[in-house]
């Protein structure tokens, strides 16, 4: 075998176990996946695995590192663009997030037991990813969009709250959802798209004040 070949395994098997530990990551949860059992699920043994992540946090790193690194940059760069009225700047978000959650749509659940199992954890990973450094941008963009007195008014959480509950919820109730209301997952990307809207409209409202 080449050093080319063995070079492209290597990548090949690193990639399946990065795809096995998310897929466990977000059906059991961070605690209840242990080394083991991602060795077993990637069918290799655990020196093989330790070869490439000596630690569980090293691999919860190599996992979600890359799907929060490929949209926050996005979110700072879409807030700042200032050529764009409020409103077609928060569809971007939304449309940038709503890709995310139909790409992984457990995701949001994993998000939600992380922040109730273990926020410090969760927030730990975030700090090492550098998060602060899009996150700031994107307030002062906002802050610079909303104007002084506006801002001065307005509640964070609120805004977290309202972007996060309101784009995870279809998700987060998807099991439901489907016993309830749709017969196809066809019928229920449907309904996704016409959700879409009125998380924006809902954000600009908040945003605006208008939510009274």
């Amino acid at each position: 075998m080449s050093i080319m070949e063995e070079g492209k395994n290597n990548k090949g098997l690193e990639a399946k176990i990065i795809a096995t530990a998310q897929r466990l990551f977000i059906e059991k949860g961070f605690a209840e996946t242990s080394m083991s059992d991602i060795a077993l699920e990637a069918g290799i043994n655990r020196p093989a695995l330790h070869y490439y992540f000596r630690t569980k946090e090293r691999m919860f790193h190599a996992v979600f590192g890359p799907i929060v690194l490929s949209f926050l940059p996005r979110l700072s760069g879409i807030i700042q663009q200032k050529d764009k009225s409020l409103p077609e700047r928060i569809k971007e978000i939304v449309d940038v997030y709503s890709h995310i959650f139909v790409k992984n749509p457990n995701l949001p659940l994993f998000i939600v037991r992380e922040m109730q199992r273990d926020p410090e954890h969760l927030l730990r990973v975030l700090r090492s990813l550098q998060v602060e450094s899009y996150l700031q941008p994107l307030l002062g963009a906002l802050r610079e969009a909303l104007g002084e007195e506006r801002w001065n008014s307005f509640s964070l959480p609120f805004l977290f709250y309202t972007f996060y509950g309101l784009l995870a919820a279809p998700f987060l109730t998807k099991g439901m959802g489907m016993q309830m209301f749709f017969k196809t997952e066809d019928e229920f990307r449907d309904k996704l798209s016409q959700w879409k809207p009125y998380v924006v409209r809902q954000l600009v409202a908040l945003l605006s004040g208008n939510d009274q």
